[in-house]
């Protein structure tokens, strides 16, 4: 092998070492400073959780109108919240981008069977991701304070990203198991950290979808593409997470 080509392997394995060190140490930073700054606002208890206005309950897989255990347990949590009278709305947010797939009315559908109110059942058909349901929620439904319900591995994510957005924001964890998926899920929460930090802290991107303002102390059947029918309402148990 040349002096040349010596030199340039030499330089590329600097550049590519350098490069894993700093893609290492971003991961490490985002994962701590999100961690860090929300772990006083997780609460684990419904009866212990500060009342909010609105409390958001994230999506999850469904399987056509049953909602997944992990989708199941997170709108229990929500629908305690509503029944404890810490909350007085829940806003629904998935995935309701195709005909053939829709969280939101599954979701809809089973707080409504038990026992919410249809006007205090407010449905996002945007949320695709946490991003974009938190964006939403404070320029779209003009939500200000708020109890974030989902899984513990997505919660300091969630918290920290409303937070960024000026929501007076605290989470309430809905695990009641450990689910089958929990290894993939924080292994693929690290990376959402980081790419969360980057994106409220850097590149501020836009949500796919924006829409009209809805106001969120109103009615919430406006949000309504169908008519929220608590009999079609179906269990299933597919452990699936947002």
């Amino acid at each position: 092998m040349s002096g040349r080509a010596k030199r340039i392997l030499c330089v590329s394995a600097v550049v590519i070492v350098l490069s894993t060190v700093a893609v290492v140490g971003l991961v490490l930073w985002a994962n701590v400073a999100i961690c860090s700054a929300t772990k006083r606002a997780i609460y684990d208890r419904a009866d212990q959780t500060p009342a909010r206005p609105v409390a958001i309950v994230f999506g999850a897989r469904v399987w056509g109108q049953k909602p997944s255990r992990i989708l199941r347990d997170r709108l229990d949590a929500g629908i305690r919240l509503y029944h404890l009278r810490k909350v007085e709305k829940l806003l629904l947010s998935g995935d309701h981008g195709r005909h053939s797939y829709d969280e939101v009315n599954a979701m809809g559908n089973y707080a409504v069977a038990k026992g919410v109110r249809p006007e205090d059942v407010f449905l996002d058909h945007a949320g695709f991701r946490t991003y974009d349901t938190l964006y939403r929620a404070r320029q779209v439904f003009g939500i200000r304070r708020v109890v974030l319900v989902t899984n513990r591995f997505h919660l300091p994510r969630a918290v920290y990203t409303a937070r960024r957005f000026g929501l007076d924001a605290v989470g309430l964890e809905s695990d009641t198991i450990t689910y089958r998926s929990w290894f993939r899920n924080e292994c693929r929460e690290c990376l959402a950290r980081t790419l969360a930090w980057m994106q409220v802290n850097v590149t501020r991107p836009r949500p796919k979808y924006l829409g009209k303002t809805i106001d969120i102390q109103g009615d919430g059947r406006v949000t309504h593409d169908r008519p929220v029918d608590s009999h079609r309402m179906e269990t299933g148990t597919t452990e699936q997470g947002q």
